[in-house]
């Protein structure tokens, strides 16, 4: 296959401005560069928005609005009164994959949400902080967790192990649902792409594939942000609540 068509090239990161510091390489590349402009974008939609706070609100303001809605009734349904102080990280941490997914669907753009050493790195980040908010609102009893009450004790020594590894896989499984999905919708539209021109008049076949699968994308765009979004609450609730 011609390196022009190789669907992985996508997802190659390139540095846009070299920056070494003795045998460590912090180059600002392109995956740096659209994480900037998913922030500034973000930004701009909320200021702008808002900015009229009109009662009858426009289209923009009505978008936000319903932004802010949605992430609060989440907040509220999964954790309860006692995640409010948690909105304003789970309302920025769902607008940046959000952003960062619709604007990998841009031409010619990047994915950052398609490596796993971004998603993973949130979602440790994630786990390292829930964890933290869990020791420091319950102490001791935070390691209850890994036994939940009622169960004999002697399950213990079966359950126990179990109930950390579970805990632990936390931040793997929610960095490799979200890498993984972007990845194999990305590479999949790539694929249909690159027959489109090879077939010449039945290149039409590809192309209704590819609007298909773009629209697809567009979705699962919004729902992968959901799921990362959702789980982070959960944890939230878990960290809480301890149940």
């Amino acid at each position: 296959m011609a390196e022009a068509h190789n669907p992985l090239e996508q997802f190659e990161i390139t540095p846009w401005i070299p920056i070494r510091i003795g045998d460590l390489d912090v180059s600002f590349t392109n995956s740096s560069a659209f994480m900037i402009i998913a922030i500034l974008a973000a930004s701009a939609m909320m200021v702008l928005s808002v900015r009229k706070r009109a009662l009858v609100p426009g289209r923009w303001q009505l978008l936000a609005e319903l932004s802010y809605g949605f992430i609060a009734k989440m907040l509220s349904d999964t954790v309860g009164k006692e995640g409010k102080p948690y909105f304003p990280f789970v309302f920025t941490l769902f607008i940046f994959v959000l952003f960062g997914n619709i604007l990998g669907m841009i031409p010619y753009s990047f994915t950052y949400t398609s490596h796993l050493a971004v998603t993973f790195a949130m979602a440790a980040f994630i786990f390292i902080a829930i964890t933290v908010i869990a020791i420091a609102k319950h102490r001791m009893k935070f390691f209850s967790f890994f036994l939940p009450p009622g169960v004999p004790i002697a399950m213990a020594p079966l359950l126990i192990p179990i109930e950390i590894i579970s805990y632990l896989s936390r931040p793997v499984s929610l960095s490799v649902r979200l890498f993984a999905n972007m990845m194999a919708g990305h590479t999949l539209l790539k694929v249909l792409a690159g027959f489109v021109i090879p077939l010449g008049i039945f290149g039409v076949i590809p192309v209704a594939g590819l609007v298909a699968v773009t629209a697809l994308e567009f979705l699962i765009a919004f729902l992968q942000a959901y799921i990362f979004t959702i789980l982070t609450c959960i944890y939230i609730s878990d960290a809480v609540h301890l149940h």
